[in-house]
C-alpha cells in the first residue's frame, strides 16, 4: 500500500468569545492541552501578540504543525493543522484536534478544507 503523508486542515472561522481572539495567553493553554490529550510531540513554537489586539501562533510538531491567527476587529481567526501518517493514521486526531479548537473558540466555521496529502 503506497504511503499517504497525512491530513491539512485549512479553515476560518467567526468566534463566539471575542476576548480570546485578543491575546495568545488561553490559546497556549489550548494548544499545550490538545498536544497532551492527542499524544503529540511539540519540537517548537511561537507565540506573538499584536499591540492593540489579536495574536499568532505557531507549533512545530513531530508529526507537522498547526497555527492560528486571529483578527479581534472582525471576529475571525484562520486556523489550520497537519498531522503527519508517517508511523500511524492520524486523520481522525487532525479533525477532532479542529473539532476541539472550535468548540473553545466557540467557533462558527466560515470555510474549511481538507487536503489528503
Amino acid at each position: 500500500m503506497p504511503y499517504k503523508p497525512g491530513l491539512h486542515i485549512l479553515s476560518e472561522f467567526t468566534s463566539g468569545k471575542h476576548n480570546l481572539l485578543l491575546s495568545s495567553a488561553d490559546c497556549h493553554t489550548l494548544f499545550n492541552e490538545l498536544i497532551t490529550r492527542f499524544q503529540l510531540n511539540k519540537v517548537g513554537e511561537v507565540y506573538h501578540d499584536f499591540e492593540g489586539g489579536g495574536f499568532t501562533a505557531v507549533v512545530c510538531l513531530t508529526e507537522s504543525h498547526m497555527s492560528i491567527h486571529t483578527w479581534p476587529e472582525y471576529g475571525t481567526a484562520t486556523f489550520d493543522v497537519f498531522l503527519s501518517n508517517y508511523q500511524r493514521e492520524n486523520d481522525d486526531k487532525a479533525r477532532a484536534l479542529y473539532s476541539s479548537v472550535l468548540a473553545f473558540f466557540e467557533g462558527t466555521e466560515l470555510q474549511k478544507n481538507e487536503i489528503k496529502r
